[in-house]
This record gives structure tokens, sequence and C-alpha cells, in this order.
């Protein structure tokens, strides 16, 4: 069996780079050891902790109009899990079967099975599925690999018990349990412990460093961190490692060591969410030309191709951020390389968002950054205590932050923590995208009363424009 492409991997960039493929009219074969396509992100990762967020964002926002005086009540809610878990998978089964029918309409041969290279032409398929040739080989003329990433397990934590979780199988809600133990203080674990704070867990967090979500700016962590102390009842541990786990009879005991030394402590579960690594293992590369970076991600050029001319690397696996969306940009690259059309994987901006309540999302350069490349700039803040909708909402508790160029105010960079953030920082990211200064967002009319409003009012706090604030800019001597 021969294909022009071979796509290894059915997630966002996998399946992205496999339909773009075949719409520009190449033979395409997408290899998928999972029976559905999506991948971690839509099978056990995005698309269902999401759900699951916004479940745990309803509970929130009802008891605080309960709270708030906002002369709303109700009874206590009930967690029906066996109904969410079912409404949860009804939605990753539509969203898969959907790209399995668009696979189908594009002609793209979708084959269930382990996929390792035999060489830079040949890869032999391990499974059952029908489709699978009979010598279990598939030559090419390109693959890509688009293989992802697995959870980082780090040895003192690898335990044999059911009561130790990844956020693949936090993710199957198979039960709420009374105590949960969240080991890493990054947006996996944040997310999946809001979940389970929400759904009634009693939720603490472990971070081995100093604060939350490290690498993010603290401008924005903080007010995340004020209300996540509020929900979790302060159990948020800073500076602190877990040396073991140990499972006992109906729980699990973790030995704890931080600033005011060792103590151990015992829980009915244990959520393991210290990173992610990249798939290089199991799947040939030895026995092609692909070479890994220093990092451990397969080595690429600015058109996706790796050290080996007939293979391309596209997503997780090829690099920092390991986001869904940069995987299906790269895809486009990819193709566009393969097709021989102009292609070029570089971009001002590359959004992230973290899924928390409230949200954060960044995109372009951060304060840390700037100050670690020695990058001038300057800050524009502008609070959301000043955002009439954000009153409306009862929930002032953002801001909204723009780094840009102090001499030609061109926009470096755009920090959002608040409720909706990840659906302002699409804005952000084309105006980077696009070379936008400071005056030009300024000058861009926004509707009254949203939170996009706020885009364009921390651009007035540059110069000292605000309405709804008193910053004026001090006037020079």
């Amino acid at each position: 069996m021969h294909t022009q492409l071979l796509v290894l991997g059915g997630g966002p960039g996998g399946y992205a780079a496999a339909f773009l493929a075949a719409d520009a009219g190449m033979d395409v074969t997408l290899v998928e050891q999972n029976a559905r396509l999506g991948g971690t992100c839509l099978l056990q990762g995005c698309i269902p902790s999401k759900a699951l967020l916004h479940v745990a964002h309803t509970i929130s926002e009802l008891a605080r109009l309960r709270a708030d005086g906002w002369g709303v009540d109700y009874a206590d809610i009930e967690i029906q899990l066996d109904k969410l878990r079912a409404r949860t998978e009804k939605l990753v089964a539509t969203l898969s079967g959907g790209l399995g029918q668009l696979a189908k309409r594009r002609h793209v041969k979708v084959i269930a099975a382990h996929g390792q290279f035999a060489d830079s032409t040949t890869i032999v398929l391990h499974g059952e599925d029908d489709s699978i040739p009979p010598d279990g080989r598939i030559t090419f003329d390109h693959a890509v690999i688009a293989t992802g990433s697995r959870p980082v397990l780090p040895a003192a934590l690898k335990v044999d018990s059911p009561r130790v979780w990844t956020s693949g199988r936090a993710l199957e809600l198979s039960r709420v349990p009374e105590s949960l133990l969240v080991v890493g203080g990054g947006y996996i674990g944040l997310e999946l412990g809001t979940v389970y704070a929400r759904l009634g867990s009693r939720v603490s967090v472990v971070e081995l460093t100093d604060g939350l979500l490290p690498g993010v700016d603290r401008d924005l962590v903080r007010p995340l961190a004020r209300r996540l102390d509020a929900l979790l009842e302060k159990r948020i541990a800073l500076g602190t490692r877990v040396a073991r786990l140990v499972d006992v009879d109906h729980g699990v005991q973790a030995e704890l060591e931080g600033p005011d030394g060792g103590r151990t402590e015992r829980f009915d579960a244990v959520l393991i969410a210290v990173g992610r690594q990249p798939v290089t293992t199991g799947c040939g590369l030895e026995h092609t030309a692909v070479a890994l970076d220093t990092h451990g991600f397969l080595a690429c050029d600015s058109r996706q191709f790796t050290t080996d001319k007939r293979i391309l690397a596209v997503g997780d696996v090829a690099g920092q951020p390991m986001l869904a969306h940069k995987a299906t940009h790269q895809a486009k690259i990819a193709v566009a390389a393969l097709t021989r059309k102009q292609a070029d994987s570089r971009v001002a901006a590359v959004p992230a968002v973290v899924f928390t309540d409230p949200e954060l999302a960044w995109v372009g350069l951060t304060e840390q950054t700037a100050h670690a490349e020695s990058i001038e700039f300057k800050t524009a803040v502008y609070p959301w205590a000043a955002s009439g909708r954000a009153h409306s909402m009862g929930r002032p508790d953002g801001l909204t932050k723009w780094l840009f160029d102090p001499e030609t105010k061109r926009l470096l960079g755009c920090g959002i923590v608040g409720v909706g953030a990840g659906e302002l920082i699409g804005e952000a990211a084309l105006a980077l995208e696009t070379g936008c200064d400071v005056a030009t967002l300024g000058n861009t009319i926004h509707p009254h009363p949203t939170l996009s409003e706020t885009l364009t009012n921390a651009a007035d706090v540059a110069f000292g424009t605000a309405i709804e604030i008193y910053k004026p800019l001090r006037k020079r001597g």
C-alpha cells in the first residue's frame, strides 16, 4: 500500500494536516491508534475539561447570585454524576464523529493502528483494523508526525493505584473524592482542581515553585490566587514537593516537603499534573533521519520539515507552546510547504488561555520575557473595577494589560484576567499580528457596555486619557 502523505496522529495537528492535504488534491492516509479522531485535546483534554469547567462556573455563578444579594435564591444544587459524565461523553462522541464524517467526505483513509517507522519512506502498522494491508506496511512520499504529548510522571510519584490520577483519568469523572491532592500548580492542575472543588471535593494544591502558574505574569495570577485561596480554603502549599506517594487502605498517603519541613497527609485521591512531554518514543524515529532538539522535541525548520527531508512534524511534538491552536496553524504551514505554496510559520502572536475562574489569557511579550531578553517596554493597565459591564456581572476583579514599545508605541503583548478573558484575547492577537500601535487601538470604537472596552481603555491609559479612571500622564519639568 502506498500513499502520497502519511499522517501519524489524529489530533488537532494531525487531522488538520490530513484534511488540508486532501483538499489540495493529495492522496492521504491518517494513522491513529485510537478508534476515534480528535487526539488528547478532544478525547481527554481541552473539550471534556472545558465542558466540566462550564458546569463548575455555572455552580459558582449561582452561588454568587445568592451570596451577593441579587435577590435570587434556590434549593441546594444536586450533582448527578452519571448524567454529567454521560453528557460530557456525548459531547466528545458528537465532535469526534463529525471529524470521522469529514475524513470520509474528503476521502482521507483513516486506519486505527499504532504506527512505527521502518525507514524514511515506510511505516509498519500494529492493530486489528481491517484496513491494515496484509503485510502491515505502508510506503509514502512524505509523512507528517503529529503524535502529541503525554503527562509527565516523576518516578517518585508512579504508584499503581486507581486513586492516583493523571488528567485523563480525572476527566473520566468516575467519582468525586472527599479529598483530592493536586500535584502541580500549572493550568491543568488548577483547571481540574477547580472542577472537583465545585463538585464537592476538598482540594489541596502543592506547587514546587514559589507561585502558581510559573512563568505567567504575576499581575494576572494575583486575582486568580485570591479566588483560589477562598475556594480551596487556603489549602495551597507553595515551595513544596511531594517526596513520595504510598497507596494505603482507602486512600493515598503523601509525604510533603516544604519551607516548614516535612509532613504526611492522607487523601482520597491524588491528581499528578506536573507537565507534559512530547511523544517521541515507540514510533520508530530511530529508523529515520529525524533528530531531536535540546529540549526533546523534533527539530523543525520554519516550514515544519524535520531533519529528514521526507518527514514533517506539527503540534506538541514539534516544540513549545504545546497548544492545540498552534498545532492547527503548523498543519497549515506544513501542507502549504508540501504543495509548494509560500509557507512560513513565523507569527508574532500565539495566544494562551487558562480556563480557571477567573480566566487568564495572554499573547505576545510578557514582562518576564521582556526583562529576560532586555527588551524595552512600557505597560498600560486598566482595572475592571472601572468597567460598568464587569460590575453588572458582579465580577470587577479583572484587569487588562498592554505592553508597548516606548518609542514607536507599537503593541508588544497583552494580558487579561477576568471572566471571558479567553474570548477577548483574540482581538489582542490580531492587533499584534498586524503591527497595531496604541493610538490605533485607542481610537477603535468598542460597544458599550462590554468587557471588550477594556482593551481600548487600557490603550487610553498609555496616553493618560482613560475616562473612567484618573491617571493622567505626568507633566515633564
